[in-house]
């Protein structure tokens, strides 16, 4: 796959979000009710090789246009600890590994080719990657994520992280962010909108109960 199929990728919201607002607000309250159960001790339950071969689908080319690989996975609500497996399946473009119980997403530093990523209802407490040249859509929605820091990724449209432990916002570098146009940030534990200058941004989702406006449109 060549850098200019890759800067020409748009991804389709309406394929990539299919679940509506309304029972993310009803998922979003379970995860409240359940509180401090995070802490509890999950059984180890790394990926494996047999979850992989039944995630995988999308065969496109790669490289050259010689060779072919599976490019989407998607490992939803399989109790998973470790991705590392991951680390090898370098050709992936559209990862889905939400509703786990995910601590770590390090591997996935070494998949430079990921367009989407959805890593919602994890236990992560951080959305930190690697710069990853090509990201445009990431969600972090429903962890336990207490700050912004890490995310700099230049072709990265559209970041949600709501329902998480975020009070202030930092780390969102302007000069990096460049094609940010929308922010996802309801559901955490907002102080102030200081940290958000972005230069793209239009769409911006806030805490109501802030003092804030549930959301902000940001005219360029």
């Amino acid at each position: 796959m060549s850098d200019e199929d890759l800067e020409d990728f748009e991804p389709d919201q309406d394929d990539l979000e299919k679940e509506d607002d309304e029972k993310e607000t009803e998922e979003w309250e379970d995860y409240k009710k359940e509180g401090e159960e995070y802490s509890e001790e999950w059984m180890p339950t790394p990926l494996t090789e047999d979850m992989l071969k039944e995630g995988l689908s999308l065969l496109c080319k790669t490289g050259n246009g010689l060779a072919h690989a599976y490019v989407k996975l998607e490992v939803k609500e399989r109790d998973l600890t470790d991705i590392y497996l991951l680390r090898s399946y370098i050709h992936l473009r559209y990862v889905d590994v939400s509703e786990n119980h995910l601590t770590d997403l390090s591997p996935l530093n070494y998949l430079t080719h990921l367009l989407w990523l959805k890593a919602d209802g994890n236990n992560l407490r951080s959305a930190q990657l690697n710069e990853l040249p090509y990201l445009q859509v990431a969600s972090f929605a429903h962890n336990q994520i207490t700050d912004t820091e890490g995310i700099s990724h230049p072709r990265l449209g559209s970041l949600d992280l709501k329902g998480n432990r975020i009070r202030r916002v930092t780390g969102l570098d302007p000069q990096k962010l460049l094609s940010l146009h929308t922010l996802e940030l309801r559901g955490n534990q907002l102080e102030s909108t200081l940290g958000i200058n972005l230069p793209k941004l239009k769409n911006l989702y806030l805490v109501p109960d802030a003092g804030l406006d549930s959301k902000t449109q940001i005219m360029t």
